[in-house]
C-alpha cells in the first residue's frame, strides 16, 4: 500500500480554522482500514478526490471490486481530510444498506460546507442510516497517523505536538457537529 507524506498529512488533515500564508489547496482524502471480524490481517489504503470522482466514490467502487465474503461481517474506519458532501452522504448511505456485512465508521478532522443546509441532512442521514460519523480526536489522529504515514524519512516537526494541536482544534468542531445532529 502507497503511504501519505508526513507533510501531506501534516497540511491535508490540519483542522485550524484558518491558515497562514503560503495558503495551500485543501483536499480531500480518505483513508480507511476494512478489518475481518475473524482476526485476519486488515487491508488498508488511501484515496483522494479526482477530477470526476470523489474520494468516497473511488472507496466504495474499491470495496465492491475486493469481492468480499458477505457471510463474514467487516468493520470499515473511514479517516477523512473533510466530512462527505450531502450527494457522497446518500451514496453511502445506499452502499451500506446494500452490503449490511459492512459495519462503517466515519472520523472526519473537518467539517464540509457544515454551514449549508443540504450538508448538515446528509451528515443526518449517515447517522440516522447507522453509519456513525464523528470528527477525529488524538486517538483517531494517532491511528491514522500510524497507519497511513510513511515514516522512512525525518520529519521537519514533531509529530506528537502536531497531533496534540489537532485535537486541541477538534473540540470546537465536535460541538458543531454534535449541533448538527440533534437540529
Amino acid at each position: 500500500m502507497a503511504l501519505l507524506t508526513a507533510e501531506t498529512f501534516r497540511l491535508q488533515f490540519n483542522n485550524k480554522r484558518r491558515l497562514r500564508r503560503p495558503y495551500y489547496p485543501r483536499k480531500a482524502l480518505l483513508c480507511y482500514q476494512l478489518t475481518p471480524q475473524n482476526g485476519s490481517t486488515p487491508t488498508r489504503g488511501y484515496f483522494e478526490n479526482k477530477k470526476k470522482c470523489h474520494a468516497e466514490i473511488c472507496f466504495i467502487n474499491e470495496i465492491k471490486s475486493m469481492g468480499l465474503d458477505e457471510t463474514q461481517c467487516y468493520q470499515v474506519t473511514c479517516y477523512l481530510t473533510w466530512s462527505p458532501c450531502s450527494s457522497c452522504a446518500w451514496e453511502l448511505v445506499d452502499f451500506i444498506k446494500a452490503h449490511d456485512h459492512l459495519n462503517l465508521g466515519i472520523f472526519a478532522s473537518r467539517l464540509y460546507y457544515h454551514w449549508c443546509k443540504p450538508q448538515q441532512k446528509g451528515l443526518r442521514l449517515l447517522c440516522g442510516s447507522q453509519v456513525p460519523v464523528e470528527v477525529m480526536g488524538f486517538p483517531e489522529f494517532a491511528d491514522c497517523w500510524e497507519n497511513f504515514v510513511d515514516h522512512e524519512k525525518p520529519l521537519s516537526f514533531n509529530p506528537y505536538k502536531m497531533l496534540e494541536e489537532l485535537d486541541k482544534n477538534s473540540r470546537a468542531i465536535k460541538r458543531r457537529l454534535e449541533r448538527i445532529k440533534q437540529s
